[in-house]
């Protein structure tokens, strides 16, 4: 297996260890201060990434059997992220308005004909590719994740947004780990209350408190700011994560992912996002984007060999999976006589949907 350096001090202590970076993957690091140990290191069919490198040291390691990946230009991200990204990180200067940060700037990028030709596609496509790999370096027992899916619109400050949280909270509690959509409404919710570590009392408060900026819209970044504020003042520390995409970058994403896997495409998104929820999906009512993901778990389910490949599917709101948007009979139908028959299940209230997801995981 290939050793994966994706930090200086790993590098370090990586050289000092092992004398040798042959056949290592080196990641997106700063190199330009290393030129001395590189020249003199063993890095014979060595990856570098995206690394910063002079080019006199760069030649040399290409003519001592290691393969370069150069950083791409002109862009306004890294093509080769060695972590997932933090809220910090997509919000930095989020002071002078959300236009000006990282996540705005991305996705105002992708909007232009530039980012369409192919040496973009290309960057989008290594960046999606490494977000994937560190996302899987973080939920390492798939089995222990639980997907809470619902809509983007739903308000701060409803009783919606208040269920979503309380959700997220108790399937945290009971020791999952919590994966969303990553944007907004009911998707920051459950991220809200998946990281909340100062009980439900205190929960209530704080979506009373982000009510005060009940939508994204006009302007995200009084809503990021709002989310930001919420997290000094409770303890909102728990592991929990978001999966958003620049597809629907008019979407920001929320803060209460403490772990964000941003993608560029949004198929390899939902694709990923599905298969991780290995002890569960609770699908709280949403739209167009939330039945596709119905549908698209059920499809696997469906198709599904053995008990273990099964994720449990819990859709929460009887009037609305059977009459709003009526996904339920046409699930129960489709279900009828497979495997996956035992592992639906359509409730109306958090503590069924916890209570479901504890006693129906298949294997």
């Amino acid at each position: 297996m290939r050793a994966e350096i994706e930090t200086i001090e790993a590098f370090d202590a990586h050289v000092r260890a092992e004398k040798s970076l042959a056949g290592c993957v080196v990641q997106s690091l700063d190199l330009r201060g290393r030129g001395d140990i590189l020249e003199r290191t063993p890095v014979h069919n060595a990856f570098f990434l995206g690394c910063r490198l002079k080019h006199r040291v760069a030649a040399d390691l290409a003519g001592r059997g290691a393969s370069l990946f150069p950083r791409l230009p002109q862009l306004p991200f890294d093509a080769y992220p060695a972590r997932l990204y933090t809220p910090q990180d997509l919000y930095a200067g989020l002071d002078d308005g959300y236009a000006g940060t990282p996540d705005a700037t991305v996705y105002g990028w992708t909007l232009r004909d530039r980012a369409r030709l192919l040496d973009a596609t290309l960057a989008q496509s290594l960046h999606d590719h490494f977000v994937s790999d560190a996302l899987l370096d973080v939920v390492t027992t798939p089995r222990s994740g639980v997907g809470i899916m619902g809509g983007h619109s739903v308000g701060r400050g409803t009783p919606e947004f208040e269920q979503s949280a309380l959700l997220g909270h108790g399937l945290a509690e009971a020791g999952h780990l919590v994966l969303t959509g990553g944007g907004p409404g009911a998707m920051e919710a459950a991220n809200l209350g998946a990281s909340f570590r100062d009980g439900t009392d205190a929960l209530v408060e704080a979506c009373t408190t982000l009510a005060q900026v009940p939508s994204f819209v006009p302007e995200p970044g009084a809503w990021a700011a709002a989310g930001f504020a919420v997290k000094q003042r409770w303890d909102c520390s728990r592991l929990s994560i978001g999966v958003p995409t620049w597809f629907y970058g008019h979407e920001p994403p929320n803060v209460f992912a403490n772990a964000i896997a941003k993608y560029f495409d949004n198929a390899i998104r939902e694709d990923i996002l599905l298969r991780l929820c290995g002890a569960g999906i609770v699908y709280s009512p949403g739209r167009a984007g939330t039945t596709q993901e119905i549908f698209q778990a059920l499809t696997h389910n469906f198709y599904a060999l053995e008990l273990a490949a099964i994720r449990p599917m819990v859709l929460l709101g009887h009037e609305y999976w059977t009459r709003t948007v009526p996904a339920w009979p046409l699930l129960k139908a489709l279900a009828k006589g497979r495997l996956m028959e035992p592992h639906i299940h359509l409730v109306d209230s958090v503590d069924e949907a916890v209570g479901v997801l504890a006693a129906s995981a298949p294997g």
